[in-house]
């Protein structure tokens, strides 16, 4: 089995800044403008009819007051009850046309998520972890969608009546309307004390929910090795550290709410107490009629239901920014987009441009010394090379760097003269492609597993990938052949099926590139030697690295590099290591079982 250091923690995604979310939710709204050009006539028509009630109410104090007729306020009651039902008819079509510009809305910001996440370098993945991906995909896009779906509509609805009302105070008198506004200066600063501090604190607890996702499935990923070293009690510890980090975090949000809220209903008093003092001395000088007093204090009072929804939504709507900042700043994953350049276009069958070249690499994982200690290797196209060496001398290390999963600390490694890791993270899987003793089985058919290679393969060409790795027999007798669904739901294949779908995956893909890094080590020998053997007569062209512990696999190579303490120690044919009785040569005796030269030497280096 080959061993790296791992890194010492997970490295968190980017999280968006207030620039690049203002213009994606601007691209957002773009893409269906006219449905939200709807929603905002709407809600603006369903508040305009909302301010008519008031306003004809203090037309009939009015009304009253000069000894009017019924007649005049039947009719002005009947005017009321209209409006009424066309604010209830204009705000439930906005309410509709609002869910569908947020459904709609959501499922695009699914689709670019997945998008994204697939585009991510491997590299990204595997330093932020599975748990913070898991929980953007899924907590805080559905944390997005609720706002979509409900607080945006609603805060939108709000704050249209929020400044027809205030507006309509206006109209019916300057100074009331000053004196209502006065009167919100405490929701005001309220409001800007919150703000400054819920954005941060948001993040923290999306962060922290981040935190406790990973480690709870990195836990249950490795159930069987907790158990088997006996870590039970450290995972337990570190399950406990991440729920405190993620209770602190929740208490600090529900803090800024138990005072933000309390103010808040204290202040919705305070425009209408304003009003009624300022007009009761007004009406008394006859600057204003008693019905535009009571209209104003309505108005004002009644400006407490679309506040209140206002500072509900508010505090939502901090969360789901919080999200959304998560959410897009998966496009961030990568850094900075380099400039563009030419890439390596290797022909089928290998060219000059496909020549990958290896100089003075060093790489250290995070917190650990170099593992890497100046590499310098250079792999024609089409040839097989087979790298080997005991455990913990680089080899997957340099592997990984060859796949562009890692970016190395010094040096550079080149395909057809370009960095690997300035590919597009689309052409680098095309043209090189990695597979370890590691194996997953996705949820589908064992035609889904496979085609993931390559979508559009006709089911022959998915046998003869099949038929190469030795699955091809096992997969037709499946109860349903290639349509058997596989994983918990379905039917469970054992680690060496696996495996030869994944081998299977890369036969069907037919890249420029393959490294092969104990791919065959989950098969029985007899069964591995046959899948090598079928594998070499499939790739023959293409360039093969082959990480190797099994020495047959070096034998049959165009040549040999062997490692030792992060550096390459010896590299030619497997007759001219042999013959030249360096560290190569003692691997080989010591695989054959033949005593080293002179009693002791290195036959310890590699197991068999």
């Amino acid at each position: 089995m080959t061993s790296r250091p791992e890194p010492a923690g997970p490295a968190a995604l980017p999280v968006a800044g207030p620039a690049r979310l203002r213009r994606a939710a601007w691209h957002l709204i773009r893409l269906d403008g006219r449905a939200f050009a709807l929603v905002l006539l709407l809600n603006a028509l369903a508040a305009a009819a909302g301010l008519v009630a008031p306003w004809l109410l203090g037309a009939i104090v009015d009304e009253v007051e000069a000894g009017s007729g019924t007649a005049a306020v039947d009719r002005l009651a009947w005017t009321i009850l209209g409006f009424a039902l066309a604010q209830f008819l204009l705000a439930r079509y906005a309410a509709h046309v609002g869910h569908r510009f947020g459904e709609r809305t959501l499922a695009r910001i699914r689709e670019q998520y997945v998008d994204r996440a697939l585009a991510l370098p491997a590299s990204a993945v595997e330093r932020a972890g599975t748990g913070d991906l898991a929980a953007r995909g899924a907590g805080d896009i559905a944390a997005v969608g609720t706002t979509l779906r409900d607080a945006g509509p609603d805060l939108l609805i709000a704050a249209i009546q929020a400044v027809f009302i205030i507006g309509a105070v206006f109209v019916l008198s300057p100074v009331l309307g000053l004196c209502g506004v006065a009167g919100l200066t405490g929701i005001w600063f309220a409001l800007r004390w919150y703000l400054r501090r819920a954005h941060g604190a948001y993040l923290a607890e999306g962060a922290a929910n981040s935190e406790l996702a990973e480690v709870i499935a990195a836990t249950a990923a490795g159930a069987r090795t907790v158990e088997a070293f006996g870590l039970e009690q450290r995972r337990n510890d570190a399950c406990a550290d991440a729920i405190e980090r993620g209770y602190r975090s929740r208490m600090r949000t529900l803090y800024l709410r138990s005072v933000l809220f309390p103010v808040m209903d204290v202040s919705y008093a305070l425009p209408v107490v304003g009003v009624l003092l300022a007009g009761g001395v007004l009406y008394d000088r006859g600057v204003v009629s008693l019905g535009a007093v009571i209209a104003a204090a309505l108005y004002l009072r009644q400006l407490s239901q679309p506040l209140d929804v206002i500072l509900m939504r508010i505090e939502q709507l901090q969360s789901s920014m919080a999200s959304f900042a998560r959410v897009e700043g998966l496009a961030e994953a990568d850094g900075p987009v380099p400039a563009p350049r030419p890439e390596p276009v290797p022909g089928p069958h290998g060219d000059a441009d496909g020549r990958i070249e290896v100089a003075g690499v060093r790489f250290a994982y995070a917190g650990s010394p170099d593992v890497l200690n100046g590499v310098d290797l250079s792999v024609r196209p089409g040839e097989r090379l087979a790298v080997v060496g005991p455990s913990g001398a680089g080899k997957t290390t340099l592997g990984r760097l060859l796949a562009g999963l890692d970016t190395p600390r010094a040096g550079a490694v080149t395909v057809g003269g370009v960095p690997v890791s300035d590919l597009s993270p689309g052409r680098l899987r095309r043209q090189i492609v990695l597979v370890t003793q590691e194996h997953h089985v996705f949820l589908g058919s064992v035609r889904d597993n496979v085609r993931i290679a390559a979508p559009d393969a006709p089911d022959s060409e998915l046998r003869v990938a099949l038929a190469a790795v030795g699955a091809e027999e096992w997969a037709d007798g499946l109860p349903d052949g290639l349509d058997t669904e596989l994983g918990d739901a379905g039917h469970r294949i054992d680690g060496t099926r696996a495996q030869q779908l994944a081998l299977a995956r890369v036969v069907l893909a037919d890249p420029h590139t393959v490294i092969l890094d104990e791919a065959t080590a989950l098969l029985d020998p007899a069964t591995a030697r046959h899948t090598e053997r079928a594998l070499a007569a499939l790739l023959a062209g293409r360039t093969v690295i082959a990480i190797a512990h099994r020495l047959h696999t070096a034998r049959d190579a165009d040549r040999v590099a062997v490692m030792e303490g992060g550096r390459i120690t010896e590299c030619g044919t497997h007759e001219a290591l042999v013959a030249s009785g360096g560290a190569y040569a003692a691997l080989w005796r010591s695989w054959q079982g033949l005593p080293p030269p002179g009693g002791a030497g290195r036959a310890g280096l590699i197991g068999r």
